[in-house]
């Protein structure tokens, strides 16, 4: 049966237009009932198909990836249709949401990426054989091994009557967009994807870029023939344009494997792909939040007084920058209303839950962590009042890099030269949060570089140099603020506060931070403001923060060790930030 079609509110505006339209965006936040904004914007998205009869895996055109025994497919649900789906095939429960009923799921064991099992084919000769950063990030599988993973899934669609199929945008900008493809098992991974893409206003399904099977339900029971970690497998053929997905059933790693992706396409033709948050102000004046898993991306981004471009995947092309995706994806640690109200309020009907803990009375405990502590919500982004609905603005003014410092040594907030910015994006400083990855339960220090070295698919000093032609040509100012910890190190010291953290992003943001006196980090050189207003002076210059100050120059030299001995692997570029680095 078709479905009307009707257009979402949704265009590709010239970038001259982008800072007219996210500054009277950005002034109208919560100006309306979030939910009746909500569900318009909801009722725009219906494209939906269902497809039936002998020839349904034709029709759709997934006969030529191999699937040609279902007789139904769904493609391109609407929310409610999806809504109806979830709860008819008993994949989850429904959660008595403050703000409405939110669908609620499960993924059994695999509450967050699997980075070990994630693998890529080596096409000997081929572009990506010769452009692609192999290692322990970009694990190279034969093209013979990742022909049985795909055998694999194909024979598991093929034992379904049934299965959903979802085609969808990778990129807001017109000119770096990918088409992609969903083929899954569930109507709430279709759920998933449809909050976590861009919704298509209408039919996209020729000229697809990529594809992706994800047959959570099966496992590959060859993985000790095949040299691999775990009858779990995430398998990309960039060649092919195909990926598969085996075993686990995070909602994850659908979209981490498609920005994997885009880390490798982008820089091809000379753009930056960032993990990075990114918003704009009422004057047009756009930001960057670089930053991993549980550092505050989604948290310092989701601002009532400025316009949402995305809280975790962006492209930075020659128009300007651009969110990959269509929603968010946040963590529901201890969530409340008063302390992110915007997040709060977007777990809604057209949400998902994922992994939090439920109450008898079917209302969801947030500081429930038995489960996990990566409990999340994937929301559209238009359940954020003023979100930019163009997902796209001009070239941002400042560019600012969140580390979660489990040391407790590097201020709140620093000022970087240009120099010290590259240092700082190569060497991506952070922790593992806890539960953003199996076998993490508290914080761990981690350098990750470009804060994403789990998706970066070049080598990082590619990254850097498109990162430095950036700033340099369009005069854009960057920052590295701690949200980690504060007083002393991981068990001593105190995690940053929220209030503290958005004082130090708001001067930032409002140009008040370079009216500040500066003084210098003795070892790391930042530049470290003495006062600003909201925050108390002792907190910014963290030497004074710790009650034995004995014990922070010990603490200090050691970190700035492990920067240096961690940099020694990035001196054979093209170019060498070694004298940005600490002393």
């Amino acid at each position: 049966q078709n479905l009307q079609k009707s257009k979402m509110i949704h265009s590709v505006a010239r970038t001259v237009r982008f800072a007219r339209q996210a500054g009277s965006t950005a002034a109208r936040a919560f100006s309306a009932a979030p939910n009746a904004e909500f569900a318009d914007a909801a009722s725009q998205y219906n494209i939906s198909r269902t497809i039936e009869g002998a020839d349904a895996t034709s029709q759709v055109g997934i006969d030529s990836l191999g699937i040609k025994n279902a007789t139904t497919i769904y493609k391109n649900l609407t929310y409610d249709e999806l809504f109806e789906h979830e709860k008819a095939n008993n994949e989850g429960v429904v959660a008595a949401a403050e703000y409405g009923e939110t669908f609620t799921v499960d993924t059994g064991k695999f509450t967050g990426r699997s980075p070990k099992d994630k693998w890529i084919v080596r096409n000997v000769g081929s572009d990506s054989d010769k452009n692609l950063w192999w290692g322990d990030v970009n694990q190279a599988i034969t093209p013979e091994i990742y022909e049985d993973l795909y055998e694999t899934a194909i024979n598991h669609m093929n034992s379904k009557e049934k299965l959903y199929v979802a085609d969808v945008y990778c990129g807001a900008s017109e000119a770096s967009k990918r088409k992609v493809r969903f083929v899954h098992e569930l109507a709430w991974q279709q759920h998933f994807v449809t909050n976590m893409f861009i919704r298509p206003e209408e039919e996209c399904d020729r000229d697809i870029d990529f594809t992706v099977i994800n047959a959570c339900a099966a496992t590959n029971e060859k993985w000790k023939e095949h040299g691999l970690n775990s009858e779990v497998a995430v398998a990309f053929n960039i060649e092919a344009k195909t990926a598969v997905i085996l075993g686990t059933w995070y909602g994850g790693e659908n979209k981490k494997g498609i920005f994997s992706l885009m880390n490798y396409w982008l820089p091809m033709v000379d753009d930056l792909p960032m993990h990075c948050s990114a918003n704009v102000g009422k004057n047009g004046d756009s930001a960057l939040f670089f930053g991993l898993s549980g550092t505050g991306k989604t948290t310092l981004s989701a601002d009532p007084n400025r316009a949402l471009i995305g809280d975790d995947e962006h492209g930075w092309d020659k128009n300007g920058v651009f969110n990959f995706e269509g929603g968010c994806y946040a963590k529901t640690i201890d969530l409340s209303e008063k302390t992110e109200p915007e997040i709060y309020r977007a777990i809604t009907t057209n949400a998902m839950l994922e992994n939090v803990a439920i109450k008898d009375d079917s209302v969801p405990d947030y500081f429930d962590t038995s489960k996990t502590q990566n409990g999340r919500v994937s929301y559209p982004i238009f359940h954020i009042p003023g979100y930019l609905k163009e997902q796209q603005a001009a070239h941002p003014k400042n560019c600012i890099f969140l580390t979660c410092d489990a040391y407790g040594v590097l201020p709140p907030v620093s000022k970087l030269t240009s120099g010290q910015a590259l240092y700082q994006f190569v060497s991506g400083y952070t922790s593992k949060v806890a539960g953003t990855e199996r076998g993490i339960t508290e914080p761990t220090p981690n350098f990750s570089p470009c804060f994403g070295a789990a998706f970066l698919t070049v080598h990082p000093t590619r990254y850097a140099e498109l990162l430095q032609q950036k700033l340099e040509t369009h005069g854009t100012e960057a920052y590295l603020v701690n949200t980690g910890w504060s007083g002393g190190g991981y068990g001593v010291g105190e995690r940053m506060s929220i209030k503290d953290t958005r004082a130090c992003i708001n001067a930032i943001l409002d140009g008040s931070i370079n009216d500040a006196e500066f003084e210098t980090d003795e070892i790391f050189g930042f530049a470290m403001p003495k006062s600003l207003p909201g925050v108390e002076g002792d907190v910014l210059n963290p030497r004074n923060a710790w009650a034995d100050k004995d014990a922070y120059d010990a603490t200090a030299k050691k970190l700035s060790g492990m920067f240096k001995d961690n940099f020694k692997k990035y001196t054979d570029g093209p170019n060498d930030y070694t004298n940005f680095g600490p002393l």
